[in-house]
Formats: structure tokens, C-alpha cells, sequence
């Protein structure tokens, strides 16, 4: 992590928000946070998990404050942002952790799912960005950051509504960084690949195609969180070898669709083996 000359956190005694904060990465970061001297508010659903977290945090950092919301419920985002407002006085930092998958092909998928997917990855950072945007501007600095997917980029098979939602999310934030400029408030986007947490998991879902052996720890991506907010960097990779990935398929869409096309057909194939 970047500090400053005596070894202090450039984060220190800033205040973050952190929303999907009872697990996985966005539990990762707010206790990073923490551990940086930030004042963090945490978020999630989940009361009993969001209370050990924020224990953990307060270890680091007293100051830190929490509450239990349902992201998916919009006409909230605009008080739980007042609320955090309050609470932290004001807020600096926006890390939108919470998320959720469909894993299933297309022509298992209803609408319904569909959207709510877009619902809950997409339009409630977006809401709640916008929500904490007239602060951060009024005071003239801010950090907006959005936890999106490899899938944003890559567009994997049986993940068609999750890769959705990340690829609009990463599309806004790119025309918010640029719409900031010179507001002092800056956007950013972590992309993970595959990491060890309970998304790939959930009851309902398909197993995943991928092989799971080499999923990262959460820490990786709250490490990668706290190094845009450090550096100003607008993506960020986690692997970082993913961004030669991406960028090889946009240099050449049709090979890389032909090649992913491929690679699940022997998935689907090893894995209906490994079952049987």
C-alpha cells in the first residue's frame, strides 16, 4: 500500500462505505479499510455475519458503524446514503462489493431472473453512487469504486446475465470517470477473476465450468480496492495477467468467441464425466 513519508495510510482517517460487507470480498476490504485507518460503514443483509465483521473492523478502526439493508430495495438507497452520510460525516470512498450470480445458459434463464440480476449489480451501485455524488463533489473529493467481473470483458459461457451486469456497471463507471474530471472525485474498477467465496456456491446455481483449484483469496481483491484508491487507477485486474485477456479479445472478437466456444464444449464434456 502507498503511504505517505512518517508510514501513515493516504486512507487514514477517511471514511468508506462498503456494501456486500457480511462475506467474501467485500468482508476482505472493509476490514482492509480498517486496517488502514479508515472509518468504514459496512452493509449486507445478513445481520449475524455483518456484526462479526464490523467487530473486526472496530478492532482497527472504533469509529466504524454498520447496517442491515437489502441492496435490491432502490427506494432505500437514497436514506441509507443520508444515513452513512451522517454517521461517517460524510463519505469518501464508495466500494460496491454486493453482487449476485445466475449461473445457467440463456436458454435456461427466465426474464425475471434476468433482471433481477441487472437489479441488484447494476442499478443499486448505480443508485447509490448517485445518491452520495452531490457530497462528494460539494466537498470537492471522493473515491467511487465498483467491484465488477472478468466477466464484464470476457463474457463466459452460462454466466450471460451476471456478465450482463457487470459489463453495464463497468460501462457507467467509465463515463462517470470521465464526466468527473476535475471534480476531484475519481471512479474506479476492480474486475476479479475467480475467488475463493460463496458465489460460486449458491443453491440454484449450475456448477461452475471453470476449475475452482486456483480461486485467489478475498484479500487479493481488497488489496487491489486499496492500491486504485491509492494510485488513481481507473481498472484493475485481479489476476492482473487478465488485462492481456481481455485486451487480446477485443483485438479479435471472432477468434476469441470460436476459442471460448470450444473450451466450454470439452468442459460441459469432462465435467458430465466427472458426474457420471
Amino acid at each position: 500500500m502507498t503511504t505517505l513519508s512518517d508510514g501513515v495510510s493516504t486512507l487514514a482517517g477517511r471514511s468508506a462505505l462498503v456494501t456486500g460487507a457480511s462475506s467474501g470480498i467485500g468482508a476482505a476490504t472493509a476490514q482492509a479499510l480498517a486496517l488502514a485507518g479508515a472509518r468504514v460503514g459496512l452493509v449486507a443483509r445478513r445481520a449475524d455475519r455483518l456484526a462479526r465483521v464490523l467487530e473486526r473492523c472496530r478492532a482497527h478502526s472504533p469509529g466504524s458503524v454498520s447496517w442491515t439493508a437489502d441492496l435490491a430495495g432502490l427506494d432505500g438507497l437514497p436514506g441509507l446514503a443520508a444515513a452513512a452520510e451522517e454517521a461517517l460525516g460524510g463519505v469518501d470512498v464508495l466500494v460496491a462489493c454486493a453482487g449476485m450470480p445466475k449461473r445457467r445458459r440463456v436458454q435456461d434463464l427466465s426474464a425475471a431472473e434476468a433482471e433481477e440480476v441487472m437489479l441488484l449489480n447494476y442499478l443499486s451501485p448505480v443508485r447509490l453512487a448517485l445518491a452520495l455524488l452531490p457530497g462528494m463533489t460539494a466537498r470537492g473529493r471522493g473515491d467511487l469504486v465498483a467491484v465488477g467481473s472478468v466477466a464484464a470483458r470476457l463474457g463466459p459461457p452460462h454466466e450471460g446475465a451476471y456478465a450482463a451486469s457487470k459489463a453495464a456497471l463497468t460501462a457507467f463507471w467509465e463515463s462517470m470517470a470521465v464526466d468527473l474530471d476535475g471534480t476531484g472525485v475519481h471512479a474506479h474498477v476492480v474486475q476479479p477473476a475467480i475467488i475463493d467465496t460463496e458465489l460460486f456456491s449458491r443453491p440454484g446455481d449450475e456448477p461452475p465450468l471453470s476449475d475452482l483449484s486456483d480461486a485467489l483469496p478475498p484479500e487479493d481483491v481488497a488489496a487491489a480496492v486499496l492500491e486504485v484508491l491509492e494510485t488513481g487507477r481507473f481498472e484493475r485486474y485481479v489476476p492482473a495477467w487478465f488485462e492481456e485477456m481481455a485486451s487480446g479479445k477485443a483485438a479479435d472478437v471472432e477468434a476469441f468467441v470460436a476459442g471460448v466456444k470450444e473450451w466450454a464444449r470439452k468442459r460441459r464434456i469432462a465435467r458430465s464425466g466427472d458426474a457420471g
